[in-house]
């Protein structure tokens, strides 16, 4: 096993998760359930679902399009989403006070 790899992986899905949409979510069921440990399980099943359909499409695309292609594709979609987070909903109407 390539431990580097293990731990770059690890390292980045970590900071990339800290307070995202999930996180909140997991908040918000914990304050509304009884039942913290089922919230933990439910969150860590969703997030080892998503993470493992992310694994596999990339490695199925790494066998049609070359690693620098899915780089290149990923670094436009992350940058598309820092954009529109950063000029907001620019769509809604603004109400007057």
């Amino acid at each position: 096993m390539d431990w580097h790899l293990l731990g770059l992986s690890f390292v980045t899905v970590f900071l990339s998760e800290l307070g995202d949409k999930s996180q909140i979510a997991a908040i918000a069921l914990c304050g509304s359930s009884k039942s913290v440990r089922g919230v933990f399980l439910g969150t860590c099943a969703a997030l080892l679902l998503a993470s493992f359909l992310g694994v596999m499409l990339g490695g199925s695309l790494s066998q049609f399009l070359p690693e620098r292609w899915v780089k290149i594709v990923a670094a436009i979609g992350f940058a598309g989403m820092a954009v529109k987070l950063l000029l907001g909903n620019t769509d809604e109407k603004v109400e007057q006070v």
